[in-house]
């Protein structure tokens, strides 16, 4: 029996500053995220960063936090809904798992699989452009949870889909969609999570997936060259990260007369502090202080239909002869 395994990176399980740090400490202790020698690093993550930085991201979490909770759970939770109702019909039901608290763990949404009698798992890290430190965490826990199994279930691990016609699709039509209801801004820009300049010299191949992702969106969107750009968010240290950064690209934006902005973040599957906070409020507040007017920002796939049909895709494979429900549909016999 198929299952699949929906993995999102996590949140803090509350505003508490204890569930902060948590989060924090398992995002920051991971090597994948953090690429240096534990030696070196464990010391400036317990003795410095954990006893500052959670303080002061409670407060950023606490700008987004919604009455249901933390918008990334509640988001990758109504993401799983919906494709698990989409694949009913085939009797193929979904987890969710959450690397870094926020959820349950990898383990237990895959025992939580394995007790419904599935024996092949599809893992889709919610990540649509591979990177080490995200889809190659996700491999790392979810291969070290199987280890610990005698009989191991058939896995199919999706790496990335960050070329995917549907998810192409689902972007163009979030974009469009907005559009209809907020009118159509002077400029696009679409912004991914920044990483490290040392993860691609090293062969990561993460730059290049986003800019194949954003040059593949503007055609669908037959956007002119100076009518989108490609940037990089959420820098962490003092080493060089991908650029041009977000926060500086909105301001000189405004500095060249752009006055009309519409941001969007395509490479997160779900709405979180990264996007509602950094990007909805920190970069809207740059854009308007170096002379921009109007700031819009598209929010993240979620939950959407479009976005259900593209994993629907995904996770279907070469399986044609199964009766799935279009997302949006009513239910089928099956």
């Amino acid at each position: 029996m198929k299952g699949v395994l929906l993995v999102n990176s996590g949140t803090p399980a509350s505003l508490a500053t204890r569930d902060v740090r948590a989060f924090l400490a398992g995002l920051l202790g991971d090597p994948r995220v953090v690429e240096i020698p534990r030696l070196l690093w464990w010391p400036i993550l317990h003795g410095i960063i954990l006893r500052v930085r959670p303080r002061a991201s409670a407060r950023k979490y606490a700008a987004i936090w919604t009455a249901a909770g933390s918008p990334l759970a509640v988001e990758s939770e109504a993401l799983r809904r919906g494709l698990e109702d989409a694949l009913r019909p085939a009797g193929i039901p979904v987890g969710l798992a959450m690397l870094y608290t926020g959820g349950a763990t990898v383990p237990q949404a895959i025992d939580a699989l394995r007790t419904q009698g599935v024996d092949e798992i599809v893992v889709v890290p919610m990540f649509p452009q591979y990177c080490g430190a995200t889809t190659g965490a996700v491999f790392d826990q979810v291969t070290a949870a199987l280890g610990n199994f005698r009989r191991v279930p058939a896995l199919r691990f999706i790496a990335e889909y960050h070329a995917e016609s549907a998810y192409i699709e689902a972007l163009a039509r979030s974009v469009e969609d907005h559009r209809q209801t907020h009118g159509t801004a002077r400029h696009l820009l679409m912004s991914f999570h920044g990483i490290p300049e040392r993860f691609v010299a090293l062969g990561d191949p993460y730059r290049a997936q986003c800019e194949r992702t954003a040059a593949l969106l503007a055609q669908r969107l037959q956007l002119g060259k100076d009518d989108w750009s490609v940037t990089f968010q959420s820098r962490f240290g003092r080493a060089r990260w991908l650029q041009p950064y977000t926060i500086e690209a909105v301001a000189e934006l405004a500095r060249r007369g752009v006055k009309d902005l519409a941001v969007m973040c395509p490479g997160f599957a779900a709405d979180c502090l990264e996007t509602l906070e950094e990007i909805a409020m920190e970069n809207r507040d740059a854009f308007r202080a170096a002379g921009g007017e109007r700031y819009q920002y598209i929010p993240a796939l979620n939950a959407r239909a479009d976005h259900v049909a593209a994993l629907l895709a995904l996770v279907a494979g070469d399986a044609t002869d199964l009766h799935l429900r279009q997302p949006g549909t009513s239910a089928c016999s099956g």
